[in-house]
């Protein structure tokens, strides 16, 4: 199944552009909180997270994700209050520091995303995909803003048709995100690597991914320092570089537009070498830059 690239050209917030449709989007994690699992506590202080996002857009980075609640396996949930507390400071030194960089808050709260959006993100990052909080498609639809729909569940495993399980879900998402007023071309999904999924799982899901692009939405692909890679190589968190650009690749090949990433230098050299080989074959078949139809 080749892959489709679907063009799309925000106008955001605060005279902020984005465009998708004609190479790969790299959005670099700023994770202000004390215990993500390869990142913990190195970002909570201001000054240092904004050090970092200058890095990484200086190596790169088109959008940064700022998130104040680590969601590895077994994390301890952070109260709404507390999450703001973390995370507002942050965004706006980094709007001041880099103001014309698309933000993205990584959030599941309708609370946290409001206060962010107040403050100066564009984008809501929702890995619970608009289940958790039932004011979250409001919000979204209120600001008008671009949300990305991440796959998730309660229980792990338990998947019938892995891919065909996955869709489904999302679309039950996007019904709830197109119900609530979002915009369609504002829907972007994301098939939660890592979430609610068994090793061989994910290995599936990374394998078919080309099926959720075909849905007809742009494509988010979050797999950096993930389980599942650190496992295949038998590697730590900070030593798996290589193979979160393979899953980028990967990703990359079925047509995912954006890549959500920690070691943003050394993936954007990735991006760049697929993309030069991909999008290079998508434009001789005409199937880059396809114009939303939805």
């Amino acid at each position: 199944m080749r892959p489709v690239f679907w063009s799309r050209t925000y106008e955001l917030a605060g005279g902020v552009n984005l465009e998708l449709g004609r190479r790969t989007l790299v959005m670099g994690i700023l994770n202000v909180t004390p215990d993500s699992f390869s990142d913990g506590g190195r970002y909570l202080a201001v000054d240092a997270a904004v050090e970092h996002a200058v890095r990484m857009v200086e190596a790169g980075a088109d959008i940064l994700d700022i998130g104040g609640e680590s969601t590895r396996p077994g994390h301890e949930p952070v109260p709404a209050d507390e999450e703001i507390r973390r995370v507002i400071p942050v965004i706006r030194a980094v709007r001041e520091a880099l103001p014309h960089v698309p933000l993205s808050i990584d959030t599941y709260k309708a609370e946290t995303a409001r206060k962010a959006l107040e403050a100066g993100v564009h984008i809501i990052n929702d890995i619970w995909g608009l289940t958790a909080d039932p004011e979250m498609a409001r919000t979204a639809a209120e600001f008008g803003c671009p949300v990305v729909i991440s796959h998730n569940r309660r229980e792990t495993g338990g998947y019938a048709d892995i891919a065909r399980d996955v869709a489904a879900d999302l679309l039950a998402s996007v019904r709830t995100a197109l119900d609530a007023g979002v915009d369609s071309y504002n829907i972007w999904l994301d098939p939660g690597i890592g979430f609610a999924k068994e090793y061989e799982d994910n290995l599936d899901m990374m394998g078919r991914l080309a099926e959720l692009v075909r849905l007809g939405y742009p494509v988010l692909l979050g797999t950096s320092r993930k389980r599942f890679i650190r496992h295949t190589l038998d590697l730590p968190a900070d030593d798996v570089v290589e193979g979160t650009a393979a899953t980028v690749a990967l990703g990359i090949a079925q047509g995912c537009q954006v890549v959500r990433v920690h070691d943003v230098d050394r993936i954007v050299r990735t991006v760049r070498m697929t993309d030069a080989v991909v999008y290079r074959q998508a434009d001789i078949r005409g199937e880059a830059g396809v114009p939303w139809t939805k």
